[in-house]
């Protein structure tokens, strides 16, 4: 007897591993436990190994059925893949499209480009899920990925759809009471708002003079009396009068015109931490995914809120990398 895997038995041992139990899966697959256990049992009895340790109300998977389980599921995502390009290379954009975002970067960008989206698109269907921190990069619960800075990973597809710097700022009112610093240095004497987000070093502001070999960076310890890990929250602090905020020109700008907030240090530059949408390489040609990534690139560009960030004021031409 052949020890061939069926191409159909990769998604049923894929869902069966899913289930906690094997009635469980029955009722998934709309089949009985008997249906379920025989199927099974004549697949481990072709591949002369033991699949699944299972029991009247619980399931394990061995050693040989974890490495099937790895590799049925690589080997669905990729006739997925295949069958998309075939069907889709020349369709316009439908299903479903799985988006992530920052809490803050998303509530104020990224929801309003979808809406306008899927009035253009209306055969996408997007779930649009906001968290504080990214997920990790492998986490296939989402298709597209806004994160800030370009992820170094060779898994995924980078696409560079907006510049975004930092800037410190201030209340006027803070500033006419505590002075106006004029060096770095000069901030360890103030109150600077801290914000706990993601690896980044807390409590350390890096400010660069010159460009190139003339380059000159200052790394500075920051106290205050308020942090958060919240950047609308340190905002908010900042309007209030609280002190000093290292934050992206996205969140800021608004407040900067109207005069609500000052930049402090403005001759310094801060680390940028560009703008991009990441997607797994698999879905570099992905209708939908390629729809909405060029949508959003030219919605964030158009509507002018990102515009003046970065080096001259300038945005740069779109760009699509491989991260390796």
């Amino acid at each position: 007897m052949s020890s061939t895997i069926q191409p159909a038995e990769l998604g049923f041992f894929s869902a069966l591993a899913a289930s906690p139990s094997l009635s469980a899966a029955g009722r998934e697959m709309g089949v009985s436990t008997a249906a379920v256990s025989k199927h099974l049992a004549q697949m481990e009895k072709r591949l002369g190994v033991v699949l699944i340790n299972r029991t009247t109300r619980r399931m394990s998977l061995t050693p040989e059925g974890e490495l099937l389980l790895e590799h049925a599921r690589r080997i669905l995502r990729e006739i997925d893949a295949l069958d998309e390009l075939i069907v889709q290379s020349k369709a316009s954009p439908t299903g479903l499209l799985r988006v992530n975002a920052t809490l803050g970067f998303g509530r104020m960008h990224i929801a309003p480009v979808i809406s306008d989206f899927v009035r253009q698109y209306p055969e996408v269907d997007v779930q649009l899920q906001l968290s504080v921190h990214p997920p990790p990069i492998t986490d296939d619960a989402y298709d597209v990925c806004v994160r800030f800075g370009e992820p170094p990973d060779g898994r995924v597809i980078a696409r560079r759809i907006a510049p975004n710097r930092r800037v410190l700022c201030a209340a006027p009112a803070y500033l006419e009471q505590h002075g106006r610093p004029r060096v770095p240095r000069d901030l360890m004497e103030h109150q600077c708002i801290g914000i706990r987000q993601g690896d980044e070093a807390y409590g350390l502001w890096r400010l660069t003079t010159g460009r190139g070999s003339k380059a000159h960076t200052e790394s500075i310890k920051i106290t205050g009396n308020l942090t958060t890990n919240d950047g609308e929250i340190a905002v908010l602090w900042a309007l209030q009068g609280h002190g000093i905020v290292m934050r992206a020109e996205w969140d800021v700008n608004r407040h900067l015109a109207q005069g609500l907030l000052e930049p402090v240090l403005p001759q310094y530059h801060t680390p940028a931490a560009d703008i991009y949408a990441v997607y797994p390489q698999r879905h570099q040609f992905s209708t939908r995914v390629q729809a909405f990534v060029g949508f959003l690139a030219e919605a964030l560009a158009a509507s002018g809120t990102l515009a003046g960030v970065g080096v001259g004021g300038r945005m740069d031409k779109r760009r699509a990398v491989r991260v390796s």
